[in-house]
């Protein structure tokens, strides 16, 4: 089954989505399931993983609903505020709802670069291993060390770094990056979207682009813990769905059949699936 384990849809009315301005031309408008299903069905792709995009609660309840209504999204990966007081509480409630799979702070919009290592977090954290929650990174490289901290101190906890950490692919000074991730790697429950790319790179990509970054996370990682996730519809910014996955095939189409199984479909379906019973 292949599985698409990052997409995202919005209501603009809702209002919470701070970062989605005008500026961003053609994704400043709503996305749902009507606009999504027909590029999933182009492709092959069953199911999919709703990630939040607002840092609210109620956007939360909001992508729960169009999962609970939407046969080919198989889970949610929601937001609370982790800084809360109560906030491991709020999570085992969240984690009543079954199409929650995972919860992800905006840690690249949040000042300052150490909030992972905070230990005030091990409540939150601790909560979410749990309940069977993953803990979704969205890092720049410049968070990897707070997140190996984390790491260091919550084996336990099954983590995925989405987007590839956001390598700067318009400079291209990628030595900080590369060390950060294969530090990372070292972590065996820690696994890594193969997602956002080409958003890092700059108009004029194409796959050999982006092959210095797939390669090293293939070396790092290998294709057991690597994950297919189209960042849709953020990746119009650069790329069309089909130009997207048709580069991430190019990308990986010297793995075996099997390998190419698991990063577009396999491995998300035990990362999100599996922590939650579903499979």
């Amino acid at each position: 089954m292949r599985i698409d384990a990052h997409q995202h849809f919005w209501s603009l009315a809702r209002g919470d989505y701070g970062w989605l301005t005008p500026a961003l031309g053609v994704i400043h408008r709503d996305f749902g399931p009507a606009d999504l299903a027909p590029l999933l069905a182009a492709h092959g792709i069953e199911r999919t993983i709703l990630v939040q995009a607002a840092p609210t609660e109620a956007e939360t309840a909001y992508l729960l609903d169009i999962a609970a209504k939407t046969p080919f999204v198989a889970g949610v990966v929601g937001w609370t505020d982790f800084d809360a007081h109560d906030a491991a509480e709020r999570i085992a409630v969240l984690a009543n709802d079954p199409l929650l799979v995972g919860l992800r702070p905006m840690v690249q919009d949040i000042a300052g670069d150490n909030w992972l290592a905070r230990p005030e977090l091990a409540p939150c954290f601790e909560a979410m291993a749990a309940h069977g929650l993953v803990f979704d990174a969205l890092l720049k490289p410049r968070h990897i060390p707070a997140m190996l901290t984390a790491l260091e101190r919550h084996p336990e906890l099954a983590c995925v770094i989405d987007h590839g950490a956001k390598p700067d692919l318009v400079i291209g000074n990628l030595a900080i990056w590369r060390d950060g991730m294969s530090a990372l790697a070292e972590h065996p429950r820690l696994t890594c979207k193969l997602s956002g790319l080409v958003t890092e790179a700059g108009p004029e990509w194409t796959p050999e682009t982006l092959k210095p970054v797939v390669e090293h996370l293939l070396a790092s990682f290998g294709p057991e813990r690597l994950i297919f996730g189209s960042d849709w519809p953020v990746v119009t910014l650069r790329a069309s769905y089909a130009q997207w996955f048709e580069a991430a095939e190019t990308l990986l189409a010297g793995l075996t059949e099997a390998q190419r199984a698991a990063v577009f479909g396999g491995n998300a379906a035990k990362l999100y699936l599996s922590q939650r019973g579903r499979q």
